[in-house]
């Protein structure tokens, strides 16, 4: 990058190449007098879904979540400045004039990632998809083209699941590792699972029925959005961390119970490859 970088941009842009690998390479091919802004969504959304990671119980996984919304509701303790992350979100959202309630909500959303509750259907998947990878696409296209924006929603919503259903097939392993599972208990039924069955020993056959059928219910959204329209050119960037879900979702179709254990994720080259043709085509 030829642009000069604040200090903060440069660690917000360090921390986002730390957490989010795809997201970082995206925000690279984002417009250079925009990325500094995406580059703190994307940062933000790294620092929100790693909460359970970083704090291991759901206690204090949820004061970190309420530091955020306290940031955001101009609620916070004084701690803004030795963050660049809280920095640059904040800069970001008075230079864009974004939307504050999409970024709460996202905090709100991620309180599941702190339990071990079930994902009951596929409808709350996709709400909890809306309010995470979904409202996060949204955001960025209120960046690049306010006016454009408010009518890609609904290519949006689609979008934004199918790339939360590759991504909870990417951290399949961990996620069993820890009992937790985000795979709609209505998809594990259809395939003769519950929770217990499936984050278990033995039943191959029906996890990587269920594996298959969930990744097919992300293509399915992928297909929707592509049948939704095509995308404004001046929007094409925000939907580059999308092109990482149709490899994943279809690796997982062959790979069924393999997931558990395989790693599907693309070689950085090619994902790098898919970004590229993403900005050149503009067809998800």
């Amino acid at each position: 990058m030829s642009e000069t970088l604040s200090a903060n941009e440069a660690l917000c842009l360090q921390a986002l190449r730390e957490m989010d690998r795809d997201r970082y390479l995206a925000s690279l091919l984002s417009p250079t007098d925009r990325r500094s802004a995406i580059t703190a969504l994307y940062a933000y959304n790294a620092e929100l879904a790693r909460v359970r990671d970083v704090a291991r119980e759901p206690l204090p996984g949820e004061i970190r979540l309420q530091y955020w919304r306290d940031l955001l509701e101009g609620a916070a303790h004084g701690e803004t400045a030795a963050n660049p992350v809280a920095s640059e979100v904040l800069r970001a959202i008075q230079a864009w004039r974004l939307p504050v309630s999409p970024l709460v909500a996202m905090t709100e959303a991620r309180i599941f990632d702190l339990y071990d509750d079930p994902m009951e259907t596929t409808a709350m998947f996709e709400g909890y998809a809306g309010e995470t990878a979904a409202a996060l696409v949204q955001l960025v296209c209120l960046v690049l083209d306010a006016e454009a924006a408010e009518d890609v929603a609904e290519i949006v919503g689609h979008a934004g699941v199918a790339l939360s259903v590759a991504g909870a097939i990417l951290l399949l392993p961990a996620h069993r590792a820890r009992g937790q599972l985000y795979l709609p208990t209505e998809i594990l039924a259809a395939a003769g699972l519950d929770r217990e069955s499936f984050l278990g020993n033995g039943d191959d056959a029906r996890r990587s029925a269920a594996i298959e059928a969930f990744a097919g219910f992300g293509l399915d959204h992928l297909r929707k959005a592509r049948a939704a329209g095509r995308l404004p050119k001046s929007l094409v960037a925000a939907f580059l961390p999308v092109t990482l879900a149709e490899p994943v979702l279809k690796r997982a179709q062959k790979t069924g119970d393999g997931c558990l254990s395989a790693d599907l994720r693309p070689s950085q080259w090619r994902r790098q490859l898919a970004m590229m043709r993403l900005l050149l085509t503009g067809r998800l």
